[in-house]
């Protein structure tokens, strides 16, 4: 089972180095408020490096939809992340692929299973990402088991293979689970949480020709 690895809140080019070096399939710019917020233009130099295999997302918390048709325009993501409006679409028009976040709670995998299937679920704990929470995995498993999923919110290397194996999502996001202080990614953190995911799969293999873009259609 190949697993998709997304590397959120990059801000710094040794972030997104040693992302893109350890194997992640996408890297996260965080427009939102956040200790991990970039502007567009950092956004734009910080991604100019990332190889075409490697999504680009654009990371956004409810957002307007003048603000996410500028960031859209701007940055051109591969994926567009943030909450689904009633319908599960996508608060305004996006280009690439679709990452919509659902917060757990009971009633999250009927909502989850209610999305159009173009759109990908990633599912975090309630309130907004990056605080180290983690969502109910059993629920997490019960929408894996039916579309693909993401999972995120409280992943460490520590733990990522236990969530793996638990949930056997589509793919895994971190973000405060390998930083050394709030916004601050360490880049042995992120090569050990890689390296978590890659012995859980079973595998060993660092190939991206399946990488997330691929498969989502961007």
């Amino acid at each position: 089972m190949r697993v998709r690895v997304k590397i959120c809140g990059v801000r710094t080019p040794e972030a997104v180095a040693a992302a893109v070096r350890s194997g992640a399939d996408a890297v996260g710019f965080v427009f939102a408020p956040s200790p991990r917020h970039v502007t567009v233009h950092e956004a734009l130099a910080l991604a100019a490096d990332v190889p075409a295999l490697v999504a680009r997302v654009a990371v956004l918390w409810k957002p307007l939809p003048a603000e996410l048709e500028e960031v859209v325009e701007k940055f051109a993501p591969d994926l567009v992340q943030c909450e689904p409006d009633r319908m599960g679409h996508p608060p305004g028009p996006v280009r690439g692929g679709f990452l919509a976040v659902l917060h757990d709670a009971p009633d999250v995998v009927e909502l989850a299973l209610s999305l159009p299937r173009t759109v990908t679920a990633l599912l975090e704990s309630a309130g907004t990402g990056g605080r180290g929470a983690a969502p109910d995995w059993g629920r997490a498993a019960a929408i894996a088991r039916e579309r693909p999923l993401v999972l995120a919110g409280g992943l460490t290397p520590a733990n990522v293979g236990d969530a793996i194996r638990a949930v056997r999502p589509f793919g895994v996001d971190v973000s405060s689970g390998v930083e050394s202080s709030p916004g601050a990614k360490d880049p042995r953190l992120i090569e050990r949480f890689l390296d978590a995911v890659r012995r859980a799969e079973g595998d060993g293999e660092r190939e991206r020709s399946t990488g997330w873009s691929t498969v989502l259609g961007c």
